[in-house]
């Protein structure tokens, strides 16, 4: 019995940064990031949409290092609450709190 050719399926990195275009597109990842209730999403959440919206922008606004920011809002990175606050303000958006 001959046996069937394998096939290789090619993949390409995704990345959510290049498909927030909206400021609602842009509230609505922060906000099933927020709704999952993870620190680091939340930080890479911010990092992608901060990328989406131009990271040195955003580092001019806040006053914040770029290269600070990118290692902050990256999966790995544990940014101060303040740090937050700023990129937060910085974008465009709030964060709200509601009774559960």
């Amino acid at each position: 019995m001959a046996e069937t050719p394998k096939v290789k399926t090619k993949t390409l990195p995704w990345d959510a940064a290049e498909h927030l275009e909206t400021e609602d597109d842009m509230a609505a990842y922060l906000e099933a990031a927020l709704e999952e209730g993870d620190a680091s999403l939340v930080a890479a959440t911010l990092g992608d949409i901060a990328r989406a919206k131009g990271m040195t922008a955003i580092a001019r606004e806040t006053g914040l290092g770029r290269e600070s920011l990118y290692k902050a809002l990256s999966p790995e990175g544990n940014p101060e609450f303040a740090t937050v606050l700023k990129v937060v303000r910085s974008l465009g958006l709030r964060l709200h709190a509601k009774a559960g």
